[in-house]
């Protein structure tokens, strides 16, 4: 079903709102002290704000997760609509009505029911957020256990509040210097805990990955065995020779589908489509109309008689100004005025002509609409497909260059499949360019909100701002102050995701998959510039923003060592980011205000046609990763970043992963529906691999630069400083090679695993070679032994911390019946016998017979406005009669329509109660 509304684009726009919000805070902050206050009070007012924060969210938690616990068995269509929509086999069971008897349910459903019912990409985020828990546990006990004593307990430092807990609260005698180890070697156990967890997990994600590739469900569907190729040159633009190209991989070719110049037919289409819409629109708007009049006594019942009335029923309840109408010109309320009803009816009619007309001769005139340069070929077997899509196809540069496996018609980009190969290299390096310039530029609509939000104080400094000090205006300027930073801070970033997602597009990324992709790398550029390093160094340097400009301005060489100091001090703000993340944004996920206040305005503003109110009550919300992912990255960045130097943070973040956790767990079992067309077998969970270690990289960095500008001073007899050097040359050293260490190490992660993402081995589809994977338990995920396997009675578990103790037994189950076959017809088989193994071929890898092959669509991977018909008119049936006079005259006009499964109520209200729209197909 389509999504009525992204969940993510939300949650993205509110944190990259929080952050900024927080950081303005800060400054306002500290612009009002800067005077009067020395260090330690701004710290303590800073851990104030942290601590009130914190306060203030627990109660917005608090009373969030109360309405939520209210309104949950009320309203299942918001909180739990996957429970009786969507198709019968992947819908969860009810929740218990009552208030706290579902909880129990819930946490002992297996995760596996995510990786069965929504895919392996909706599994793996929920492993990323496990793996994040499992990271930072061990790190978080430690740290705190030794770190926080090692910087607090009599370190000679200077710092209060939060403050104390930091690196940069180490004294600058030489004895306090030689505290210093203590970060370094619980750096250096934390970076060989992260990869150790890291690489377990990629080591999970490719079994599982390759196991839901193979497994029947997958392997029954024609995108398992299809690839799209772009940069097709001319002399290969032909089904006979691509077929012939490919003819030696295992099986060969089934079909070849290339892609057209349909020209103007997409937006003949699209016409049709808002016509149709416009007309059923139109014709219920009249029944609405006809209704209310009729309740407010206007118009009789039974409607006027005469003989205009009687030619149209329409005509019994409205007068004929009263109809709808609207104006003909692209330019709104310009054009010709035209009655809306009779209009839509011709121009339907008239475009399903020319529609029938321009196919007809598509399907013949291969000269006036030739195969442009791409194409869709579906193989024989999975093994071919996987072997075309990594082989080099073409002996020029860029031709046939380009190849994407498992496209599905949905996902594709069709006006991208007409581009160039260079056109294409060309507008990547432009849609690039134009990301990092929008990265980079940021800082400056950004630092605007920012002194509008601190408008009063500037106007103390500012001689020509100094009438917004007037009495007259403090309300205004209170008002301005206030409300407008918050509100253009909101409408840039629910602007910006959307603006890169275009440039994705734009750069002629195929497939909407790809560009979500693609926007994960784009989006977490601009997260860990903007939201991490800019607002570390800003609020950082919060408590004196005049002495920090004033160092980097008559000392440019000591910038190193004062962004350095300013990077301790920053912990607090993101306390207080990471605090509104974990409490209030997951208690807003689960109490799901926006969703439900959607509904009903969509349902009483917006529920105009019967197919309007079915897509109202059926769409479930979805998920975007492309600003999911980075969203979540960027908490793990932070964290990384101060695990050492502010271990305080770590706690935090271990709530708000576990909290996070909990929140996509309820909703992948509950709320979302994830379509097979978004899925790319998890490949999102690589990328948010590499930006942990790109977190991880900027942390050692960051912990480097602290050791080597780390100075200790050497105090005189009489009390006076004499001089000052270096105190951690060792570790700085030492942490270089670490560097060192962890870039080997990501090195030969992506070059034993880097294949794997994206190919087929042949012992998966070769009897007797299936995979040897050890027993382990981790992530949730229960990897398979050999004799488990060939013993057909295990399955991946979540043991591992996904689900409640006990639930092992069922998950089990639940994955069995999920992905092992079904026994050959007439079977036995029990439990003791031996199962296939993924490879044999029972487990679907054997060849399709040629009757199967018959039943293969003609027309999967055609250009949709080659394919999509007409959809029926659908008008509800009322008490009038006028819903089933708009069918009969539409069908007059050569138009399909129906008024089956709808009606009106006695209020003017439309229902239905139709499994699918007409017209439409819904799985």
């Amino acid at each position: 079903m389509v999504s009525s509304f992204r969940v993510s684009s939300s949650s993205s726009s509110s944190a990259l709102l929080s952050l900024v919000v927080l950081a303005s805070t800060a400054l306002a902050q500290s612009d009002s002290n800067n005077s009067t206050s020395t260090q330690p009070s701004a710290a303590t007012a800073s851990t104030s704000t942290v601590v009130s924060a914190l306060v203030f969210n627990l109660v917005i938690f608090a009373v969030e997760i109360t309405i939520f616990l209210l309104l949950r068995a009320k309203f299942r269509v918001v909180y739990q609509p996957k429970s009786y929509l969507g198709p019968p086999d992947e819908r969860s069971q009810p929740q218990n009505p009552s208030l706290f008897g579902w909880v129990m349910p819930w946490l002992k459903t297996p995760a596996i029911t995510v990786f069965e019912r929504q895919g392996l990409d909706a599994y793996m985020y929920l492993a990323f957020l496990w793996m994040m828990i499992e990271m930072f546990v061990p790190i978080w006990l430690l740290s705190w256990a030794v770190l926080m004593p090692v910087y607090a307990a009599n370190s000679g430092g200077t710092s209060t509040g939060f403050n104390k807990f930091t690196m940069g609260n180490i004294g600058f005698t030489a004895q306090q210097q030689k505290r210093l180890a203590a970060p370094f070697l619980i750096q250096v156990f934390a970076t060989a805990w992260i990869l150790y967890c890291i690489r377990r997990t990629t080591k999970e994600f490719i079994y599982l990955r390759q196991k839901f590739l193979t497994s029947p469900k997958t392997i029954a569907q024609h995108q398992s065995r299809t690839i799209l190729v772009t940069g097709i040159p001319n002399e290969l633009l032909s089904e006979r020779k691509l077929t012939q190209l490919y003819s030696h991989l295992p099986g060969g070719v089934v079909k070849v589908w290339l892609h057209r110049d349909v020209k103007e037919l997409p937006d003949l289409v699209d016409e049709r489509t808002k016509a149709c819409n416009r007309l059923e629109a139109a014709e219920t708007t009249v029944i609405k109309k006809a209704y209310k009049k009729v309740n407010k006594k206007k118009v009789p019942e039974g409607g006027l008689e005469d003989a205009e009335a009687a030619q149209d029923p329409i005509n019994k309840y409205l007068i004929k100004k009263e109809r709808p109408t609207h104006k003909l010109g692209k330019v709104p309320c310009m054009g010709e005025k035209v009655d809306s009803i009779e209009w839509c009816r011709e121009e339907i009619a008239r475009l399903n002509k020319l529609i029938g007309e321009k196919r007809a001769a598509i399907a013949t005139d291969y000269k006036e609409y030739p195969p442009l340069n791409a194409a869709f070929i579906l193989f024989k077997t999975q093994v071919a497909a996987h072997l075309a899509v990594n082989a080099q196809a073409h002996h020029e540069p860029y031709r046939m260059n380009e190849r994407y496996m498992g496209a599905h018609p949905a996902d594709v980009v069709w006006s991208n499949l007409n581009m160039n190969p260079y056109d294409k290299k060309i507008r990547t390096v432009i849609g690039w360019a134009i990301t990092i310039g929008l990265v980079v530029f940021w800082v400056i609509p950004v630092g605007f909100v920012g002194v509008i939000s601190n408008i009063k104080g500037l106007s103390e400094k500012v001689p020509f701002l100094s009438f917004l000090n007037l009495d007259a205006l403090k309300v205004p300027v209170g008002i301005f102050q206030g409300i407008l930073p918050t509100v253009m801070i909101a409408v840039l970033n629910m602007l910006l995701p959307i603006f890169l997602r275009l440039l994705a597009r734009l750069s002629g990324v195929p497939t909407k998959t790809g560009i979500e992709l693609s926007l994960m790398t784009r989006f977490f550029l601009f997260q860990i510039i903007q939201n991490f390093l800019f607002l570390t160094i800003v609020s950082g340097s919060a408590a004196d923003v005049t002495k920090f400009a004033n160092d980097l301005a008559n000392n440019p060489t000591s910038f190193p060592g004062t962004i350095a100091s300013a990077i301790p001090k920053g912990s607090t703000f993101f306390l207080s980011f990471i605090a509104l993340q974990g409490l209030t944004g997951t208690a807003s996920g689960f109490l799901r205000v926006a969703p439900l206040a959607v509904y009903y305005v969509k349902l009483y503003l917006l529920g105009s046609t019967p197919r309007k109110v079915w897509h109202i009550n059926n769409d479930m919300g979805s998920l975007a990763w492309g600003t999911v992912f980075p969203t979540t990255t960027l908490i793990t960045v932070i964290t990384l970043g101060y695990m050492v130097i502010a271990p305080i943070v770590t706690g935090f973040a271990v709530v708000t992963f576990f909290l996070f956790w909990l929140l996509y767990k309820y909703q992948f079992i509950y709320v979302l529906d994830c379509r097979p067309e978004t899925e790319t077998a998890g490949l999102f969970f690589p990328k948010a691999v590499n930006q942990v270690f790109a977190g991880l990289y900027l942390e050692q960095v960051m912990l480097t630069a602290l050791f080597f500008v780390s100075q200790s001073k050497v105090v005189n007899a009489d009390g006076t400083d004499d001089s000052s050097s270096q105190s951690a040359i060792a570790q700085g050293a030492l942490m270089v090679v670490l560097i060192v260490a962890t870039a080997g190490f990501h090195y030969f992660l992506l070059d034993s695993f880097g294949s794997l993402n994206n190919s087929l081995p042949l012992t998966l589809v070769t009897d007797g070679f299936a995979p040897e994977i050890t027993g382990t338990q981790a992530n949730g995920i229960h990897e398979l032994t050999e004799k488990e396997k060939l013993a057909g009675d295990a399955s991946p578990s979540t043991a591992g911390g996904h689900a409640a103790s006990g639930s092992a037994d069922a998950e089990k189950a639940a994955l069995h019946n999920a992905t092992a076959p079904l026994p050959e017809h007439g079977s036995t088989a029990t439990a003791g016998q031996q199962q296939p193994v993924p490879g044999s071929a029972r487990y679907g890898h054997t060849s399709h017979t040629a009757q199967q092959e018959n039943k293969e669509s003609e027309e999967t991977f055609m250009h949709p406005a080659l394919l999509d018909e007409q959809k029926p008119i659908w008008l509800p049936d009322d008490k009038f009669g006028i819903g089933r006079a708009g069918v009969a005259s539409a069908r007059q006009h050569g138009v399909e329509a129906t008024s089956e499964h709808t009606a009106v109520d006695e209020k003017g209200r439309v229902t239905t109660d139709a499994d699918c729209p007409p017209g439409e197909i819904v799985d």
